[in-house]
């Protein structure tokens, strides 16, 4: 499995948990966009599922804040209400090929941060994990 998805209800003691592989992901509605990073040369084009959409997916409450866990043990906070359309998206392809470990993959939570200024800050560089493996959801409130 590539992503683990924990949404963690209170008073319920074990968060409900949703495992995902790669054709898992590749089945849900996909978007793409190219963009310059600052971890890349030139510019990259990107593909995966939408965040907001996967979190929509699994019922995510409004308000909710994600914690994203990567493979290397980083991990950041993320308002849901951050998670719009466009947005981050949750990359599985990058110019067209699966992403390795070495590659930042293979999964890239990666914003569209030549499309609008307010992608390209140091806090949405933060949160712009990759080798992501795990989304814990828990309730908000959540400011940015």
């Amino acid at each position: 499995m590539l992503l683990t998805v924990k949404r963690a209800i209170p008073g319920q003691g074990t968060p409900s948990v949703k495992r995902f592989d790669m054709a898992m992901l590749q089945a849900l509605p996909h978007r793409s966009f190219t963009t310059t990073t600052i971890w890349t040369k030139g510019p990259q084009r990107f593909e995966g599922v939408l965040l907001r959409d996967l979190m929509r997916a699994l019922g995510a409450p409004p308000g909710a804040m994600l914690l994203a866990h990567a493979q290397n043990a980083y991990s950041a906070r993320i308002p849901l209400s951050s998670a719009t359309d466009p947005g981050p998206i949750i990359a599985y392809l990058r110019n067209g090929k699966p992403m390795s470990l070495r590659e930042k993959g293979p999964l890239w939570l990666v914003f569209p941060y030549d499309a609008d200024r307010r992608w390209q800050t140091e806090v949405v560089y933060s949160r712009s994990i990759w080798q992501l493996d795990q989304i814990t959801i828990a309730p908000g409130p959540a400011a940015d």
